[in-house]
This record gives structure tokens, sequence and C-alpha cells, in this order.
């Protein structure tokens, strides 16, 4: 399945050197500037202009690509097989968009006719948009190219009026489409909380077409059921393994909310759906989340006590979250307890001093069957890593084997905490499993908190993409500054934007070392009211 839906013609998005007569979209010249450059282009015999990308999983309606052996059929009527001829990338061209999945596909994404001339260097770098918006859509954000709205007259560079679309309506109905960038269980997460929030009934298709395995899975299901529940709300097609939801939200009340995946499913990203609902209930409200605590492919509870609370009690609410049992893969069984109250408005926050870092600590968990030997192990092997770039700070990764009666099943991990002298935490961490070395555990995790610090930012490429949501809701205009944009902040971005009347901009932060890739994200939050208080 073709993993992006085009809003407008496969002629004008695939033409890649069409320009945009946007006075807003000046692109700036200079190794990478160039969008056309990120997609490595092919040509047929036909004329036929093909693109080239790994997070396109299949040809169009119009041909069919042999995968693997670098030829493609058409099945224009009376034409021959033919073999593309491939282009050069240009000079700007990003390695990681050449990046093949595994099993050796052969992606092509077709468009014909043939393409226009190239145009000259000169015209190449001139006032162009380049149709972003196709490599929004793609997730394909090079580095020094921020794919965001930018206002007129701004050096910022984004998407012009000409591309820049409302949501697509049904009736009143919003159309989501949950196939595009991330393609997984954000794009739900974010649409059915905001679709709370806001009152609007919404249809997300294509849920999660971006996975091996598409559709609901028990964690989507759970988190669906629990934003129905708390607003007293109509789902349909909630199923497992269902491609399709429609929802209608009603009241959001407080109480007493129970969500359980009765898998290993993150409870984190249960939170995640349901805490922003619950800010704007008329009473206080209790969310018991059963499933996985410590899950791969997930925030860990531990990270989301030590580092995202802290940080997003910044928006000017408070929230407790009490850890009742421990769940790991495969059993889950995992209990968590969040107690929040209402408020009345969220307030924006501004983190753009990073500071200079005074602490490190963590904690190395083993549970189950699992000797606290492997806790030590861990906690020594990330010790050493991070005593080669930092040597001035004692470093604390307490190891710990969880309470037999406070935990489900075996697991073990590690997660680290730097925290500068502003108050920024950043973090990494890291899952055990069978057949993995306990010292490489350790490794990772430290590697990845080396990683976040390297880059100059004030939060982790963990916390980057919830911070969204509440900086879209909140009153007034939010910063952050931060790494590298993951393609799940892309995404959580791309759906904020479309649902409410916030505005986002990113950009490349010029404080810092040019060599640092660090980034301002700027949002005017749509400062939602709490019409219960």
């Amino acid at each position: 399945m073709v993993w992006l839906t085009l809003w407008y013609s496969h002629r004008s998005l695939l033409q890649p050197n069409s320009f945009c007569d946007s006075e807003e979209n000046s692109l700036l010249t200079g190794k990478g500037s160039n969008p056309a450059a990120l997609l490595r282009r092919q040509r047929c015999t036909h004329g036929c202009d093909l693109l080239s990308a790994s997070v396109v999983r299949s040809p169009c309606s119009a041909h069919r690509a042999e995968q693997g052996k670098g030829t493609a059929s058409c099945r224009t009527p009376g034409r021959a097989p033919y073999r593309p001829a491939a282009w050069p990338p240009g000079p700007g061209g990003c390695s990681s968009l050449r990046r093949s999945r595994p099993g050796g596909e052969v992606p092509l994404l077709c468009a014909c006719p043939a393409p226009p001339p190239a145009p000259s260097p000169g015209a190449r770098a001139s006032r162009a948009c380049l149709h972003r918006q196709a490599l929004f859509e793609l997730g394909l954000l090079c580095r020094g190219l921020a794919v965001f709205r930018a206002p007129p007259g701004s050096h910022r560079r984004g998407l012009c009026e000409r591309h820049r679309s409302p949501p697509a309506m049904d009736g009143d109905m919003v159309e989501i489409d949950g196939g595009i960038m991330e393609g997984g269980g954000q794009i739900l997460r974010v649409s059915t909380a905001l679709s709370c929030l806001l009152g609007l009934p919404l249809r997300v298709r294509r849920i999660r077409a971006g996975r091996s395995q598409p559709g609901l899975r028990p964690q989507h299901l759970s988190g669906l059921e629990i934003v129905r529940d708390l607003c007293d709300g109509k789902l349909n097609g909630g199923e497992i393994g269902s491609t399709e939801i429609t929802f209608t939200p009603g009241k959001i009340k407080g109480g007493t909310h129970i969500a359980d995946t009765k898998t290993a499913g993150s409870v984190c990203l249960l939170m995640q759906v349901a805490m922003p609902c619950v800010l704007f209930a008329a009473s206080p409200s209790e969310l018991h989340l059963k499933g996985g605590t410590n899950a791969e492919m997930a925030p860990q509870i531990d990270y989301t006590v030590m580092v995202f609370k802290p940080i997003v009690e910044k928006f000017n609410f408070t929230f407790n979250c009490d850890i009742k049992r421990r769940g790991y893969y495969p059993q889950g069984g995992g209990e968590v307890v969040v107690q929040m109250s209402p408020v009345k408005e969220l307030s924006p926050i501004n983190l753009t001093e990073r500071g200079t870092v005074t602490k490190i600590y963590g904690r190395a968990f083993v549970a189950g069957a699992l000797p606290i030997k492997l806790a030590k192990d861990m906690s020594a092997a990330a010790v050493r890593c991070i005593r080669r770039e930092i040597r001035d700070l004692y470093i604390n990764i307490h190891p710990v084997r969880e309470p037999d009666d406070q935990a489900v099943g075996t697991g073990s991990g590690i997660i680290i905490v730097a925290e500068t002298s502003t108050g920024c935490l950043l973090a990494g961490s890291s899952l055990g499993k069978r057949g993995k070395n306990s010292d490489k555990v350790g490794i990772e995790a430290a590697e990845r908190l080396l990683q976040n610090l390297k880059h100059g930012g004030t939060v982790d490429d963990s916390l980057q993409d919830q911070l969204i949501i509440f900086m879209a809701l909140a009153k007034g205009v939010s910063r952050v500054k931060s790494g590298p944009i993951t393609l799940h902040t892309q995404t959580a971005i791309h759906f904020a934007e479309q649902l409410t009347k916030a505005k986002f901009t990113v950009t490349k932060s010029e404080e810092e070392d040019p060599s640092n890739d660090t980034y301002i994200i700027e949002c005017q939050g749509m400062g939602m009211i709490n019409p219960n208080l």
C-alpha cells in the first residue's frame, strides 16, 4: 500500500522543479538548501518521472515495480516493460532519504507525463516552495531545512498559502488520513484527544498504514475507549485490526476512568491520549491505566515520572503518578494510577536556555527471575561510557531489583537523567531482552543521553513530540529549543495545526555553534479555555 495521500495532482506534486510564486517562501542558496535534491529521481523510457523514496512502499496504479531487480513494468496498454535510468542525486541530497527498508524493496512513486527540462542552477535556487507539502507528507525533513509555516517576509522556510490545507470535511466530520507522515498510533492519539477537547466529530482512515501490522492494536483501542468513556462519546469501528474509526465526542467529565490493554501495550501512551482531555474536565480525575510500564517503542514509566512530569507541569498544572505494579513484555499486567485536577487554561512555556549539566543520575532495574548483578552491570557500563565525555561530575545510577509483589513478569532496563542549571532534564534509556548483553543495555542508554546533550537543546528526542499538544492548547507563545526535529514531532505539529488554531514555526537556532543541529520550536497557542470552570 502506498504510504502517502497526495493533496493535489500527481503532475504538480512530482515535477521536482515546479516553482511556486509565493513571496514568503524564499529558498536560500547553499548546500542542502534545495528540496528537489532530497529525492532521488528516475525516469523511464516512456517519459514517466519516478521519484524514489524509502517511505513509499509501492508505485502508483499506473506502474508496478519488480522489487529488488531494478526494473518496472508499465501497465499502459501496448507498452512493453522498461528499465528506469537512475539520475544521480543533487549536491544537497540527504543520505537518510536513500536508505532502504528491511527486505531490500525498490519503492517507486510514479507520475506522468514527462518532467519539464531541469532549470539552470541559478533558477533552482530562486524563490520556490517546490511543493514542500509533498516532502512534509513523506516525513522527509532534511537537516537545515525546516518544513513548516513561516510568516510573510520571514527567512524561515515553510509552506506557502497555496499548499496550506485545512482538514478535509465530510459534512460536519473531520477526515484524518492515519497513514501519512509517522503513519502510526501518534496520529490517532493526537487527533482523538483534540477531537474530544474541541467537540469535533472525527473519522480516521488508513489507521497505522505505515506499520507492518496496520490497524488498531490493543493499546490503541484502549486509548480510544478511555477517551470515549471520559466524554460519553460514540466510537464506531473500535475493533482490533480496524483501519477506520469514527468518533463523536460528548462533554468531558471527571471521575474514575479505567483503560486496560490486556497486553504489554504501554500505559504511558494511554496517558498521552487521556491527560490533555481530563485537564479540561469539570472535576478531578483518576485514571487507572493497565498494561506495560516498561515497553519498547514507548517512553518508560520511569521516564514519565523523572522527566516528562516535571517539565510538562511548567504549563501550570500538576498530577500525581503512582506506580502500583510494573508490567513487562510479553505479559504486561502493570498498573499506574494518575490523579489530576482540571485547569482553566494552560500557560505557555519558554525552554530555550540549556545551562550547564549539574547532575547525572538514574536507575538500573531488574525484575522477576533476573539477578541484581545484571542491574549492577548495566549501571557500571553506563558510567564508564559517560566518563569518556564527562569527567567532572559524580554519576549516580542506582541498581535495584523490583519487589516480586510489585512487578509482573521478567524484565530489565536502565534510565539515565542529566539535570542542568536551568532545570532542563534530558535522558537516555534502554531495555534488556533475551540474548542482549547487560553491558550493551547500559551503553545504549548512556550513548543516547550523550547524543541528547550534544545538540545543545533543552529537551531530548523523547520529550519533543509529547509537548506539542500542550503548546497548541496553551494561551500565548511557547518556545522550546531542541535537537533535530523527529518525525513524531513533525506529525504532532501537522495535526495540531490542522485541528486547532495554533500556529507553529520551526527555525534553525542561530545562537549556538553553527555545527550544532539545534532548532527553535515556537507555537502561538490557541488559548483553550475550560468551559466548566
